[in-house]
């Protein structure tokens, strides 16, 4: 059987289950208002959440970089390619963690693929939250680790595991999301701490999503849970989100950086990332010291949107944070409210199986911190009149509607 049979073969079954997918091409500056396919529209479907990517310090930076070093690390970390860019950055997101070291990585699925098995491995254990990231799930297979799954924010089912695996007296690893991508909940990562303390657990937060929109001083979700640097152990987090560029780094002790540069494969077998987008990375980590006001107005957008979605009726539950989800159920329902939306001059793309549930295709509303509250409230009013037109069960009776 050649490609081309074996591509209509899957294809084939992908486009009678309604998930067969796309892409679609985006033009212009990174930025609140973008083309997709040709078309001007407010884009709600991104993860530049501080509208940095296209900052002038930022772009000037990466420029200047390229000018300087090149748009090529020329190698792997450990042959040619370790530059002092890299070293600057690291040392930079360190000291702004309040942690001994960092490592940087080139993407955070790279990341997970090389933390996990770097920690643990063939008779140890994993426990994994329900609705933990795909990279999360593929570095514990990785690892070759007895991975345990516990119901999503479940903490007497995680201490359950936790308990019976200290029984058993194996290493064992907590692996949780900081914000959960596609509901865009916060895990209980307080209460996680405490049971990977009191069950002696190494506790891994990805916290790709929290990075920068959380936290007095935007480290993330364990800051803005109240943590303290070490209830963490090792923290996940990216520059390709709230930080407007690429790539991606743990933070921990120094042993533990060692420890990655060592055994990490995607570590070790991966070109270096090129000076540009570290460079641009410095530049953001520098501003989101400088512009706190851009994660509070980020928070301040997605609340007035979750607000103004639930006056028309719509569930945005469980958000807690930018990633606003609308579940409408059905793929082909959700993505004709998705396609409306586009011919309105708005991109909030529908996310269906196997990114989430059979059942529980939705829109995922990514607003910025640079969307003004006419904008917010615009996108959510068109996003209720088209629900109205193809999936009115979706609507529930307000308040003010039972009084």
């Amino acid at each position: 059987m050649g490609i081309d049979s074996i591509a209509d073969e899957v294809l084939g079954r992908i486009r009678q289950e309604g998930t067969y997918r796309t892409l679609r091409t985006l033009e212009g500056p990174q930025g609140p208002r973008m083309k997709v396919d040709g078309q001007e529209v407010l884009l709600f479907a991104g993860s530049n959440y501080l509208d940095l990517a296209h900052h002038e310090e930022v772009t000037e930076a990466a420029a200047r970089a390229a000018r300087d070093q090149g748009c090529a690390s020329g190698g792997s970390r450990l042959i040619n390619g370790n530059l002092a860019e890299h070293e600057a950055l690291e040392s930079e997101l360190a000291a702004f963690f309040n942690q001994e070291a960092a490592l940087l990585f080139n993407t955070g699925y790279m990341a997970n693929l090389g933390l996990i098995p770097a920690l643990v491995g063939s008779g140890d254990i994993i426990v994994s939250d329900a609705l933990n990231h795909a990279s999360i799930i593929d570095g514990a297979k990785l690892s070759k680790a007895e991975t345990q799954i516990f119901p999503h924010g479940d903490l007497d089912a995680l201490e359950d595991r936790l308990a019976k695996a200290a029984q058993q007296k194996r290493k064992v690893l907590l692996v949780l999301d900081g914000i959960y991508s596609m509901d865009g909940d916060l895990s209980p990562v307080a209460a996680a701490a405490g049971l990977a303390e009191e069950y002696d657990a190494i506790l891994l937060l990805d916290d790709a999503h929290g990075t920068g929109t959380l936290g007095t001083h935007g480290r993330g979700s364990a800051e803005h849970a109240g943590l303290n640097k070490d209830q963490v152990h090792i923290l996940m987090g990216t520059l390709g989100k709230a930080l407007g560029s690429f790539g991606a780094f743990a933070v921990g002790s120094a042993k533990l950086r060692d420890l990655l540069i060592n055994t990490a494969r995607s570590f070790i077998f991966s070109c270096a990332l090129s000076p540009p987008q570290v460079a641009a990375a410095r530049a953001s980590l520098s501003l989101l010291t400088r512009e706190p006001w851009r994660r509070y107005q980020l928070q301040t957008n997605a609340r007035w949107l979750r607000e103004r979605l639930e006056s028309h009726g719509l569930s945005c539950a469980p958000s807690a944070t930018q990633i606003v989800p609308v579940i409408l159920g059905e793929n082909d329902t959700t993505m004709k409210v998705c396609q409306g939306l586009l011919e309105r001059g708005f991109y909030a793309q529908g996310i269906r199986h196997p990114s989430v549930p059979s059942g529980q295709a939705r829109l995922r509303i990514t607003p910025m911190a640079t969307h003004t509250q006419g904008e917010i409230f615009a996108v959510a009013d068109s996003i209720a009149e088209l629900v109205h037109k193809y999936a009115p069960s979706r609507i529930h009776a307000t308040d003010s509607e039972h009084s």
